[in-house]
């Protein structure tokens, strides 16, 4: 009996091939996009895995106090004083456009072991390069010839090549012994050692512990949620293209199913019916949405793997690498979504009688029901997110990130929910508006008769122009105030980028330089603050690590430093930094509640200091908290090491020459002579990867919008001819006829955008002041622009004029015959 009645369900489909389109479209949509996030997150994450299998956040290291670069003879010595170190040799070679890193270790002495294969291949000549399968083709090798295979990169040729699976992409391991003999001294050394197998640094040396280097996928964690989130928003968006089309067959269904149910089909049984046909079509619409999303997942792979190389250090292979369970929870999440989206039509179907369903009229007679219930659950809604506001308002700042998305979701929720009824009510007082005049009355009455089957379209709509505009004056936002603050940050015209123990002489001699105006230095290191004692006095519990950053409070660097908070005014915070006070960053003040007055205790090599915070300064990029101290404090006190120096030189000066004497002077290459706008380039470049996803993702969210208006007017289409065709018989001019859905449907979704308008404005600010702070540690200033306002209006009634313009070209093709003959149907 199933079987019949699924097989008669089924038949509907071929008599509206449209139907079918649009519930497939909508759950291809929906899946092609969730999948290509999850495929890129997967990617991400397995590179993560095997960065971190590389002996790299689990590891202790040593660095020289005196900022001198290791050599073996460090080595030697400590391990002749029994210390358990291991050395690890470091360095990099462009090949065909592709850096690729190559790293020589011992591995008698590596704290993670030597790895698969064999040891004493990898140890004696000609030794062993272990590499990962997908770094093959950055070596201009295949899989099937890559084993035993000797590549020359420019005039270097390597070990025989062995495989190994869980190396991190562009990375070549090989015996410490054969990099040495490889790239001689073009190599750097590292000192690793197990974590707290050494319980103090020696004397000379500092050690940076495992546990105060965060990982790449810890670093990482919130762009990766970002990504999530505007997945999923686009997975619900979709998902409402699919209960739109299956609210329309079953009420094209109605006398097909009384008729079943006339025959002895117990409702059960049509439902279960109805059941086994969802997870059909289901399977069938994410089959084709995961395939789809692995190609739009490998178009954005590259962008994204540039962007959190650049903002993260995190190496991320270009291929995708997919685990098994990927491929599960890309068609569970869509059937999910699926059996979600269809709930309320299989509930309805199996609970109304034979008799309610042999009427056409019985669900839109509904829809006033319907509608209370929204206000209800608007209600609910509006009253959740008031409370989850509230909760998240008594958190500590840059906390509660989940929660801060929950509360997005909410506000989302609470609006679409509103929707319908609002449009309702504009709808009935704008019909006693025009009832003097019957054209338009009509126009009203006809669209509120629509709306049952627009709202869910128009919620879609509403939707995705809040998000679209949230992230879209975010975006904005963040690139205004990322600009402006690199071209305060960077002061100096020129920057130079050397070893330390070159930086230093460098530093002195162009003191004394009659063409140099001014010198901005920075300098690097890392202490521990063991202690805080907030302003009212109270102790607290130490953060633990933190990078230490060093600059020249010069004028020429401190009019333009911008400090987003101090004690007493700006002109007292920079006087307090040159009298060992200290700025820290955004991310440090927001993850332990710092204010300025509150006092940190450091770790010096020579002892502790004490040291009071002059100010908060934003530091936008950065993944993680800094404390800023003058160059002098830091390398003095610190133990840190300059890091560059930068240089403004007189007017009339002759650059070329100062450049050419310095490279010439200093054994500098050209590469390390940086100008301010190559800097300011690169920065630009890299910010415009880290939101290309963004964009794309967010222009798609839209176009699935567009796309569930679009099939849910072509599905009405021909009902909607019928109520034209008698408008035409009473004398209605055809031009007028075709004119009236596109002035219909472009005031509706002009209607929908002015509700997304300040839908949209709430999304940035939460955007910016909550849920940037908990994933990135730092506050952006609210923006709003006016052309983006001006484009979601455009955009709104752009997207229904264009969704309307197909149906309404069939209307103007038809003949006046078709028409007579709807209109007598």
């Amino acid at each position: 009996m199933i079987g019949r009645a699924l097989l008669t369900l089924l038949s509907h489909y071929t008599r509206h091939p449209a139907q079918l389109a649009m519930l497939l479209v909508g759950l291809w949509v929906a899946s092609a996009l969730w999948s290509s996030v999850q495929a890129i997150n997967a990617t991400a994450k397995e590179s993560y895995a095997r960065a971190n299998a590389l002996f790299s956040a689990d590891t202790d290291q040593l660095d020289r106090l005196d900022g001198q670069p290791l050599r073996m003879d460090d080595y030697l010595a400590l391990r002749r004083a029994g210390l358990p170190v291991s050395p690890l040799l470091e360095a990099t070679i462009s090949h065909e456009g592709v850096s690729l890193t190559l790293l020589g270790i011992d591995p008698l002495t590596l704290p993670t072991g030597e790895g698969s294969g064999s040891l004493i291949d990898f140890i004696t000549p000609p030794w062993r390069t272990q590499l990962a399968p997908d770094t093959l083709p950055s070596l201009g090798l295949n899989r099937g010839d890559g084993p035993g295979t000797r590549p020359t990169l420019g005039d270097y040729t390597l070990p025989p090549i062995q495989l190994r699976s869980d190396l991190p992409p562009d990375t070549l391991v090989m015996d410490i012994g054969a990099l040495s003999a490889l790239m001689g001294k073009q190599t750097t050394l590292r000192l690793v050692t197990e974590p707290d197998a050494i319980e103090r640094p020696p004397n000379g040396y500092r050690m940076t512990r495992a546990a105060s280097m965060a990982s790449p996928e810890q670093l990482t964690d919130s762009f990766h949620l970002n990504l999530t989130a505007l997945a999923f928003l686009s997975l619900v968006v979709g998902l409402f293209i699919v209960q739109a089309a299956l609210g329309l067959a079953m009420e094209q269904r109605l006398s097909t199913m009384r008729t079943l149910r006339a025959l002895g089909v117990p409702a059960a049984s049509l439902t279960l019916a109805m059941l086994i046909e969802l997870l059909i079509l289901g399977g069938l619409g994410a089959a084709a949405g995961v395939v789809s999303g692995l190609w739009l997942a490998s178009k954005l792979l590259p962008d994204v793997a540039s962007t959190l190389s650049s903002l993260y250090r995190a190496e991320v292979q270009h291929a995708l690498s997919l685990p098994w369970h990927y491929w599960l929870g890309s068609v569970a999440i869509t059937l999910g979504g699926l059996l979600l989206a269809a709930s309320g039509t299989l509930w309805r179907a199996a609970t109304l009688d034979v008799l309610a369903l042999g009427h056409a009229h019985a669900w839109r007679s509904a829809y006033q029901r319907q509608l209370r219930r929204m206000r209800i659950a608007g209600g609910v809604a509006a009253l959740s997110t008031l409370g989850l506001a509230l909760w998240l308002s008594r958190l500590p700042t840059g906390s509660g990130l989940m929660l801060s998305f929950t509360l997005v979701a909410a506000l989302l929720l609470t609006c679409a929910l509103c929707l319908p009824p609002l449009l309702d009510a504009i709808l009935r007082g704008l019909q006693a508006v025009f009832r003097r005049v019957a054209l338009l009355q009509w126009a009203v009455a006809d669209m509120q008769l629509q709306l049952p089957r627009l709202s869910l379209a128009m919620m879609a709509l509403l939707i995705a122009l809040a998000t679209n505009l949230g992230v879209s004056s975010m975006v904005g936002g963040f690139r205004l105030t990322f600009l402006e603050w690199l071209d305060q940050r960077l002061s100096a015209p020129l920057y130079i980028n050397a070893a330390p123990a070159t930086l230093g002489p460098l530093n002195d001699w162009l003191r004394d330089q009659e063409s140099v105006l001014a010198l901005l230095p920075t300098a690097r290191g890392s202490t521990e603050v063991v202690n805080v004692r907030r302003a009212s006095g109270s102790q607290d519990v130490p953060p633990g690590s933190i990078p230490l950053f060093g600059i020249q409070p010069v004028p020429r660097l401190t009019e333009h430093w911008p400090l987003s908070e101090t004690q007493s005014g700006n002109t007292t915070a920079w006087q307090a930094l040159t009298r060992d006070g200290v700025f820290i960053n955004e991310q440090m003040a927001f993850a332990h509640d710092l204010t300025p007055g509150d006092t940190l205790t450091l770790v010096r090599p020579q002892g502790s200091q004490e040291a009071t915070i002059a100010a908060i300064y934003p530091d936008y990029g950065n993944p993680q908290p800094q404390i800023v101290m003058t160059v002098d404090t830091l390398t003095q006190r610190y133990g840190g090491e300059l890091a560059t120096v930068g240089v403004a030189l007189r007017e009339g000066a002759d650059v070329a020459l100062f450049r050419r004497l310095l490279m010439e002077r200093f054994n500098l290459s050209s590469d390390a002579l940086v100008d301010q706008q190559e800097v300011k380039q690169v920065a630009t470049t890299i910010f415009e990867r880290t939101f290309s996803i963004t964009r794309a993702l967010n222009g798609l969210t839209l176009g699935v919008a567009a796309l569930a208006l679009l099939t849910t007017l072509l599905a009405q289409a021909q009902q909607r001819q019928r109520h034209l065709a008698t408008l035409w018989a009473l004398g209605v001019p055809r031009k007028t006829l075709v004119a009236l859905p596109l002035i219909q449907l472009g005031g509706l979704a002009l209607l929908t955008g002015l509700f997304a308008l300040p839908l949209g404005i709430a999304i940035t600010w939460l955007l910016v002041a909550v849920i940037n702070v908990a994933a990135f540690g730092w506050r952006l200033p609210l923006q709003l622009f006016p052309s983006e306002i001006a484009t979601l209006m455009i955009t709104a009634v752009g997207v229904a004029l264009l969704a309307a313009a197909l149906p309404c070209w069939r209307l103007r093709r038809s003949r006046p015959s078709a028409l007579l003959s709807e209109g007598n149907t």
